[in-house]
């Protein structure tokens, strides 16, 4: 009887510290899944604010983005006011910026009025038109300008092959003028030739009594294209004028 009491005395301290063991085991684990939770709550917050904060700053700048495109907007519109009334105050601006666009309106300026082709400091002008010189004069004047006048080799060789490529062969009148009995060529604008460049063909004959004038016919040699001729030949022209400051 003694043996048999001890024995399940055993047994029911071995069910018991079996108990506790299982207890312990499922208190650490109820532990370790309440601090689980715990972290997962606090990573599902910190997603959340950044989030939030993410969506604001999005926001803001959105809003930001859309009142400087506002305010972008509002002083293009002012602009091409502005832009529309000087064009309709000086239509002379036309001249200079012709619009290159029809459906949007688009402008490109020059320094030289449409169909002149600038070179250096000035603007060309060759005509289709033939005129005397004196009529050539006139008309080159009423657009601003005068007969072409030649002060360097650079703007020689320019005259003569754009003169090539647009006349085939046809002269065009310069503005050069023989001063009659004093026997010399000067300028429309009164300088003399002999100051500067001359790219005569021949030496004109200074005790010609004629009323000549002077010429650009583009032949082989840039530097022997200056004619002379009756200066009441019916001939082109180059008109020239000083470029326009677009600033």
């Amino acid at each position: 009887m003694g043996v048999n009491n001890g024995s399940a005395l055993l047994e029911e301290q071995q069910e018991a510290s079996t108990d506790k063991s299982c207890f312990s085991q499922y208190r650490h684990l109820a532990h370790y899944f309440s601090l689980l939770c715990f972290l997962l709550v606090i990573i599902t917050l910190l997603q959340t604010f950044c989030l939030v904060q993410i969506t604001f700053l999005f926001q803001s700048q959105s809003s930001l983005q859309e009142t400087k495109l506002r305010d972008l907007t509002n002083r293009l519109e002012k602009l091409n006011q502005s832009y529309r009334l000087l064009f309709s105050q000086y239509p002379a601006l036309n001249q200079y910026c012709p619009v290159s666009n029809s459906t949007t309106g688009e402008r490109v300026c020059s320094p030289c009025p449409a169909d002149w082709t600038p070179q250096g400091e000035k603007c060309f002008l060759f005509s289709q038109d033939r005129a005397d010189w004196i009529s050539s004069q006139y008309r080159c004047m009423a657009l601003g300008g005068a007969v072409a006048t030649v002060r360097t080799e650079e703007e020689q060789e320019f005259l003569w092959k754009r003169a090539q490529s647009l006349s085939q062969g046809d002269s065009y009148w310069l503005g050069l003028r023989s001063n009659g009995g004093d026997g010399g060529w000067q300028w429309s604008d009164g300088s003399l030739v002999k100051k500067g460049p001359e790219f005569w063909q021949r030496e004109p004959d200074n005790t010609d009594s004629r009323e000549l004038c002077g010429r650009l016919t583009p032949g082989d040699n840039h530097r022997m294209s200056w004619f002379t001729s009756r200066c009441s030949s019916q001939l082109r022209r180059i008109c020239e004028r000083r470029q326009a400051a677009l600033q």
